[in-house]
């Protein structure tokens, strides 16, 4: 706690009045970090008009990479605190939630009908882009892995 004191430039004893654990003050950084990151996602395609809509959909997830938060989120999967892994969890929920739609909405905006569920291919989409982060890190090139699986998803619509 008073690493991450230091690093936000606020007393020991202010961080304490707020989080009376470690566990706490991790499991209000992933619910803060997934409320942005499924926020953003849900943004993503508001603009992306036809084929515009992957370059969008990258768009999104390049600045999501950028950001770190993401990768941030991934590496919280190592604490072994119950309250973290409620949190987490609850994450891996919404995102199911927000990828199905993501999905959907992609399918929609290209006026192609997806053969399989969404659903599917969003769980598949969640474990695609959190492999991109970890593979970002290790100098992968990133935009090519990303269009070479919206190929093979998008060759599963009619």
């Amino acid at each position: 706690m008073s690493a991450i004191a230091a690093e936000a430039n606020v007393s020991k004893a202010l961080l304490h009045y707020h989080f009376t654990h470690r566990a706490e003050l991790l499991a209000e950084l992933v619910a803060t970090l997934a409320d942005r990151h499924i926020e953003r996602e849900r943004e993503a395609l508001v603009h992306g008009l036809g084929a515009g809509a992957v370059d969008a959909l990258w768009s999104w997830l390049a600045e999501e990479i950028r950001r770190g938060e993401l990768r941030v989120l991934l590496m919280l999967r190592g604490v072994q605190e119950p309250a973290v892994h409620r949190a987490l969890e609850a994450l891996a929920l919404r995102r199911r939630t927000a990828a199905a739609t993501t999905v959907g909405d992609l399918f929609a905006r290209l006026d192609i009908t997806p053969r399989i569920s969404v659903e599917l291919i969003g769980d598949t989409t969640i474990a695609f882009v959190d492999g991109l982060v970890l593979e970002h890190t290790a100098g992968g090139n990133t935009r090519a892995s990303f269009d070479v699986f919206w190929l093979a998803i998008l060759s599963l619509g009619d």
